[in-house]
């Protein structure tokens, strides 16, 4: 039955974010104000639903990231609360962090941070110049997330399961998202931004949900 519940919360969530993304182009405040926290409450609703977690840490953590989020999300949706928004998903990455760290030696070959420190490099020096006062917190808030999708490697490399595959692909998809959004503020607005931010943002909330369920 648990499973069952969290299928459909899980259907409910897609159907939620999808109007997250109608609301925003829509510029329906009312609708993003509903959708948006609606959706991360029922991907958080679907990480309590896991009865045999991979282990009771992983599932707190997992869920307090998850709050952190849902905090970040409020926040976000106000173009005057973009700080607090951002140190409450800087929140959300350090209990990922913890969670992904839990179950591996958090050690993984010099090798596998290149990506991650080249990928950080480029990104910063495209929005360097546009920063301004927000340099140091970007420059914070870009370390941990790189960080975290490190860590989520590390996991998945020395345990091969399946949920740490799921946890894995949330946290790129969620670097994916992080990006988008700093670019779309930073350099200049783009067209597509809200689809390619939501949808990245909400599908990885939801593998790393999901990813407490996997063995």
């Amino acid at each position: 039955m648990p499973i069952a519940l969290s299928i459909a919360l899980t259907i409910l969530a897609v159907l939620s974010a999808t109007l997250t993304i109608i609301s925003k182009y829509r510029a329906s405040r009312r609708g993003e104000y509903v959708f948006k926290p609606l959706t991360t409450l029922l991907i958080i609703g679907v990480a309590l639903l896991a009865n045999e977690p991979i282990s009771q840490t992983y599932h707190v953590l997992i869920v307090a990231g998850l709050l952190a989020s849902l905090a970040g999300d409020v926040f976000l949706m106000f173009p005057d609360r973009f700080l607090p928004g951002l140190l409450s998903f800087l929140i959300a990455h350090i209990f990922y962090i913890a969670a992904f760290t839990h179950e591996s030696s958090g050690q993984a070959p010099l090798l596998y941070v290149i990506p991650f420190v080249l990928f950080g490099a480029v990104m910063l020096r495209w929005l360097w110049p546009h920063l301004g006062a927000m340099r140091v917190p970007v420059l914070i808030y870009m370390g941990v997330i790189l960080i975290m999708a490190y860590q989520a490697a590390n996991r998945w490399i020395e345990t091969s399961q399946d949920g740490t595959f799921l946890a894995l692909a949330g946290a790129y998809l969620f670097v994916a998202s992080d990006a988008a959004l700093a670019v779309d503020r930073f350099r200049g607005r783009f067209r597509s931004a809200d689809f390619w931010v939501l949808s990245t943002y909400f599908a990885a909330q939801l593998l790393i949900a999901w990813s407490i369920y996997g063995r």
